[in-house]
């Protein structure tokens, strides 16, 4: 009985590498002999750095960058396994998890560190650029990434803008783009991203996000005014118009900035994931796909990990679970896509603390029982 594990990770309870293995320890629990694949999964933010190294048997590396409020940190990036492909998230270096809640403000943070991560992908001699873009700390349109990799930002008196930000973005009025590292002419760059908000207007980067990285309503505006202002220079001095690029808000407008500086072309963060882990391949011949998740709400379906691996196996005729810390309002959407069961993990009302603590125990429990359930309907020819 050959068992597809493909989990995503459990938000502030489980990483997706751990959420497999607590899967497999519980359908082994249920079927002793279950020849369990895993195959831990992301969406483009955290944990699609490991991911993918982890599936293509590629390695880690370290390098000291600008956090988003310039900073010296470290943060990781990976190269995938054919020594030519790396993975940068940009989370590692420009994510909120970098700042404490009291420095949380969009008007001075940046995305520099990014773009240094990824010239250390270059220096490695990266061909293909796999940016994951999740869980970002700013709304700077991508232009501190830009500047590390070159890109000179000019102020209405052609003065370099040396500390690109949020802030700084109604400052620009021109872009010099001749010193932007020349190796990235020869690299093919994917934004793996999950949200496609565009750039601008009530469902942009600054409205939809601002808030969250802590901007106040009033900063919020000023953003949005920046944010406009750039998309009008880059689309007078470089011709790309980025206004309405799905996925061109994600990251405070980082999406933007890829498209407009790196020419890279926005995918789906789970589809992307999937593909360079080869789920495809790797799952042929399954009886059972186990995915799973730390909300299963509406949501899912679209875009995210658990609805790209129900309907990935549905393509290739596998029945799919997916297991859930907690199931919202409009799970069922899972059904139409392909799934055969939606199951929570928590086995009886528990305080979220308690929850999140025990989540890989949750995992391996539902897991078993889905096992046990599965086994004796096979065994009677009803699976």
């Amino acid at each position: 009985m050959k068992v597809t594990i493909a989990p995503d990770s459990l938000k502030e309870s489980v990483a997706a590498p751990a959420a497999a293995r607590a899967i497999a320890r519980g359908v082994k629990a249920g079927c002793a002999e279950a020849d369990c694949v895993l195959v831990p999964l992301a969406d483009g933010g955290e944990g699609t750095t490991e991911a993918i190294v982890v599936a293509t048997g590629g390695s880690l590396h370290a390098a000291v960058v600008a956090d988003p409020l310039g900073r010296p940190v470290k943060a990781s990036w990976g190269l995938c396994g054919d020594g030519t492909t790396a993975v940068v998230e940009m989370a590692r270096a420009s994510g909120l998890e970098r700042l404490a809640p009291g420095e949380r403000n969009p008007m001075k943070t940046s995305t520099r560190g990014t773009g240094e991560l990824i010239r250390h992908a270059l220096d490695a001699g990266a061909h293909t650029l796999i940016v994951g873009i999740g869980g970002s700390a700013t709304v700077d349109g991508g232009t501190g990434m830009a500047a590390a990799l070159g890109v000179r930002l000019l102020d209405e008196r052609g003065r370099l803008i040396e500390d690109p930000r949020g802030g700084r973005l109604t400052d620009v009025r021109s872009i010099d783009i001749s010193g932007l590292d020349h190796r990235l002419r020869d690299v093919e760059v994917v934004v793996a991203s999950d949200v496609t908000n565009p750039l601008l207007g009530q469902e942009g980067a600054a409205r939809v996000y601002g808030p969250q990285k802590g901007a106040t309503p009033r900063q919020v505006e000023q953003l949005e005014a920046g944010l406009a202002n750039l998309a009008r220079v880059i689309r007078a001095e470089i011709g790309v118009d980025v206004e309405d690029v799905p996925g061109a808000g994600a990251a405070g407008g980082l999406g933007a900035a890829l498209v407009a500086f790196l020419h890279a072309e926005m995918r789906s963060g789970a589809e992307t994931v999937m593909e360079a882990v080869r789920l495809g391949e790797r799952m042929a011949g399954s009886e059972l796909v186990i995915t799973a998740e730390g909300r299963a709400d509406e949501q899912s379906a679209f875009g995210k990990a658990t609805g790209c691996v129900v309907k990935a196996a549905r393509e290739a005729g596998m029945p799919a679970v997916v297991l859930a810390g907690a199931v919202g309002p409009g799970f069922e959407k899972l059904y139409e896509h392909g799934a055969v069961a939606v199951m929570p993990i928590v086995g009886g009302p528990v305080a979220l603390p308690e929850a999140l603590e025990r989540g890989e125990e949750g995992l391996a429990r539902a897991a078993e029982t889905l096992t046990r359930i599965w086994r004796t309907a096979r065994s009677r020819g009803h699976a």
